[in-house]
């Protein structure tokens, strides 16, 4: 291995070229800074590479193929309908190298530095960097760390290539599995127990926490829609075994009512990962770090050192790219000298699954913990005219509302157009509005928008599309 003569000065050195680091890497330039950017693997990070992209490309995919009876009974016919899972990988890679080369576009407008290697931090504001066959030390005036989070087995289980798999390595199936067995209680066993449910497979869901997480009429509605589905559901359970063979993985359970032993194709873990931090050579550099390995940084991205910053995956708090690219921005124009902070108390969480689930806000129990006196309304996407015509009738709207202040406290929404109606109760929640003021604007109609109306009015007695309640409103001068 060759190594450097001198060490090279640079402005800001990010590490890691996923959302926040990417995201943090062009805000940077255009306020003016000079950026290198430090990526072992593909700009774009697991969310672009093998993550968000291929699987919202997968439940996407999956999700048209489940609406074609609806297109058949308005007439429209699709006689030899049939899914190949070679074309679809092939439209699934298409897709992330038209959208990895807009970053690689970005970067060169915007005049950043890329560095292809592997990065250790050392003292006195250096980093070493090892590509492979040549080695550098750079010194920083600032550092951003963007390293995400890697899959992990729970213990005692063995990863087995095809057979025992992570979410991620789901894109490098060779077929649609006869039998899936998906283990993890997050957004991604969920999106993936539909998905491949909606493509043929048998799916058995095995999960630790029945609610998913979510409000507990969403997490109703999902059980409902399972079992409609014929979605096998292990509530409260664990994996004790997993064995592969060479037809088949024996899976060893226990759920909380049996012990069973059931076979698959392929077993699928979800939801247990683990920083990319510790060969960073953070300890060095004496970063605070959780006992896990996950980076404490403030609403600025700063670490317990000045002039080291973190965003992503790798610091505490949700898994999602929407947190990394906020805290990457906001870490950027700090550095910059802007007063820019950011708060995690108002994250949307979408789930891409059929239909697809968007909450932000205190769930109904939730709101209960934490003292809150509240009335809720719902209403059913059944009673939505354009969710009807358009035949994507499952799921619900849900208003958690403050019952002394009329203040909203949540939003949470299973049914379509609910990913990109989220923002709107995202904004609500910041900007505190009250009950009065999602029920006084003027709604499309037909829309799909309409059930949050309703939901709004359903909480006050004054839903035009749900049976009258025993005490009716009376009139006052």
């Amino acid at each position: 291995m060759v190594v450097g003569e001198f060490v090279q000065k640079r402005q800001l050195i990010i590490v890691g070229g996923g959302p926040g680091g990417y995201n943090a890497a062009i805000r940077a330039a255009q306020l003016g800074l000079e950026v290198t950017l430090i990526e072992k693997d593909d700009l774009g990070g697991v969310c672009l590479n093998t993550g968000c992209i291929p699987s919202k490309a997968l439940t996407h995919a999956a999700a048209q193929y489940a609406a074609m009876p609806h297109l058949k009974e308005m007439g429209i016919q699709t006689e030899a309908t049939r899914f190949e899972w070679p074309l679809f990988i092939k439209y699934q890679k298409k897709t992330v190298a038209g959208l990895q080369k807009g970053v690689e576009a970005l970067f060169k407008a915007n005049k950043i530095e890329v560095i292809k290697g592997t990065a250790t931090f050392m003292s006195e504001n250096r980093i070493g960097v090892d590509s492979g066959h040549h080695y550098e030390m750079y010194q920083y005036e600032n550092a951003l760390v963007a390293t995400g989070a890697k899959p992990v087995m729970p213990p005692g289980i063995s990863r087995a290539e095809g057979k025992i798999i992570y979410a991620e390595e789901l894109r490098n199936l060779n077929r649609v599995p006869g039998h899936l067995v998906v283990c993890g209680s997050d957004y991604i066993a969920i999106e993936t127990a539909m998905a491949f449910r909606n493509l043929g497979a048998h799916v058995s869901l095995i999960c630790s926490d029945d609610t998913f997480g979510l409000d507990e009429s969403i997490a109703r509605e999902l059980q409902r829609i399972y079992k409609k589905a014929k979605i096998k559901l292990f509530k409260n359970a664990e994996v004790l075994e997993a064995e592969a063979g060479m037809d088949a993985v024996a899976i060893t359970l226990q759920s909380d009512k049996e012990k069973v032993t059931v076979d698959a194709d392929v077993l699928v873990f979800t939801d247990q990962y683990r920083p990319n931090t510790n060969e960073l050579g953070l300890e060095f550099i004496k970063v605070h770090m959780d006992d896990e390995g996950y980076i404490l940084v403030n609403e600025y991205g700063e670490t317990s050192v000045p002039e080291v910053y973190a965003a992503g995956d790798c610091t505490i708090g949700m898994r999602l790219a929407s947190k990394a690219i906020k805290q990457g921005k906001v870490a950027a124009e700090h550095i910059a000298g802007l007063s820019s902070a950011y708060s995690l108390a108002l994250v949307p969480h979408v789930i891409h699954s059929t239909p697809p689930i968007a909450t932000v806000g205190l769930t109904e129990k939730e709101a209960r913990e934490q003292g809150f006196e509240i009335k809720t309304g719902q209403f059913a996407m059944g009673g939505n005219g354009f969710a009807s015509l358009s035949g994507q009738k499952e799921g619900l709207a849900k208003m958690v509302i403050d019952a002394k202040t009329d203040l909203l406290l949540g939003v949470h929404m299973m049914g379509a157009g609910a990913a990109e109606m989220i923002s709107t109760g995202t904004l609500a929640l910041e900007m505190a509005a009250r009950e009065e003021d999602l029920s006084y604007p003027v709604y499309a109609h037909p829309s799909l928008s309409e059930t949050w109306l309703e939901a709004v009015e359903q909480a006050t007695g004054r839903a035009i599309h749900l049976p009258p309640s025993r005490k009716k409103e009376t009139a006052t001068s």
